[in-house]
Parts: structure tokens; sequence; C-alpha cells
């Protein structure tokens, strides 16, 4: 069976292999989403028209560095944050398209812009070394890439991740679905 992980669902790829030994399938990951027979995704995108199944959830973090004097912010403060910036705080966030970055803008943003000035991380990881590095670094995080001693000032839980198939999926997919549903 071949998966595609996008870069925020990557830490649930444990799970699927130890679903695929249970189920005797070889997992071949694939570098494109559009030929993979199962695709993660983290939060819903805007239009979905293949089968989706919630294999779990979780929770989009606004972090910081533990040394920050940025302390716990409202929906609207993390808006105004990310929109109008802040004297001394480098905003990090994630290319428009990638699912975190759309999470955001969908569920916080609410039609603002993000900061002119705000710096581009590529992958989570980056996001996550660059906010244990940077005292004065705030961005965005799914849950289950915090490391370190980043602190979060905000969280908007229950994010779903989603196991995505083609049309007509086969019996070794719906058996590791129902393996990571449970």
């Amino acid at each position: 069976v071949s998966v595609y992980a996008s870069p925020a669902t990557e830490p649930w790829l444990d799970e699927v292999y130890t679903c695929a030994e249970q189920a005797s399938v070889v997992i071949l990951l694939s570098a494109a989403e559009s030929t993979a027979d199962l695709r993660l995704r983290w939060g819903e995108p805007e239009h979905l028209i293949l089968p989706a199944y919630q294999i779990g959830s979780d929770d989009l973090l606004v972090v910081t560095h533990r040394e920050s004097p940025l302390q716990n912010l409202t929906r609207n403060e993390v808006r105004s944050l990310f929109s109008q910036g802040q004297e001394a705080i480098q905003i990090w966030v994630f290319a428009s398209g990638a699912e975190v970055q759309e999470v955001l803008e969908r569920e916080i943003m609410a039609g603002s812009s993000i900061h002119s000035l705000a710096r581009l991380a590529a992958q989570p990881q980056k996001m996550s070394d660059i906010l244990n590095a940077e005292k004065n670094a705030v961005g965005l995080l799914p849950r289950r890439w915090k490391a370190g001693s980043v602190r979060e000032v905000f969280t908007l839980e229950n994010i779903p991740v989603l196991a995505i198939t083609s049309t007509e999926s086969q019996s070794a997919v719906q058996k590791i679905i129902a393996c990571l549903q449970q």
C-alpha cells in the first residue's frame, strides 16, 4: 500500500507501520500525494471529494520560546499578532497552502492577512527548531511536533487528522484505516 504523509502528519507514520504490520501489509512511502493509495492529512481541506476517515485529532499551538515576553493569548490577540506584528517579535508561519497554515487562516485569521514581515518555515521540524532557538520568535505547531522547551500561548483544539483514499480503496487500505481509528 502506498502512503503519502504530509509534513504535519509524519508523527502518525509509526502508527501506520504498526497497523500495516498487524494486517501483514507492506507500506511504500509515496512522494506524490496524487498517486498514493492512502493520504494522511492534518485538518479538513476546503473541498473534499474523496472518501476520508478521521484517524485522530491534534491541536494547533501558537508557541514561543520559553523566555519570550508573550503570555497567554486570546484568539483575537493571535489574529492581531499574526496580522499586525509586534515590535521585537519574529512571526513564523508556513507557506500558504500548507495544512497548518490553512487551519490558522480559516479558523483564526478570519480573512485578515498575515503580516508582510512574517518569516516562512518549510516544515514543522524547522519551525520547532527555530522556536526553541530564537528567544523572540512565535509560530505555529501541531501538538505532536511540540518539542524542547517551547511554551504554548494559544491552543486551537481538535483539528482532525484524516486518512483519505481513492474512490475504490483496497481491503488492505481499509484494514489499516480501521486499525488507525482504534
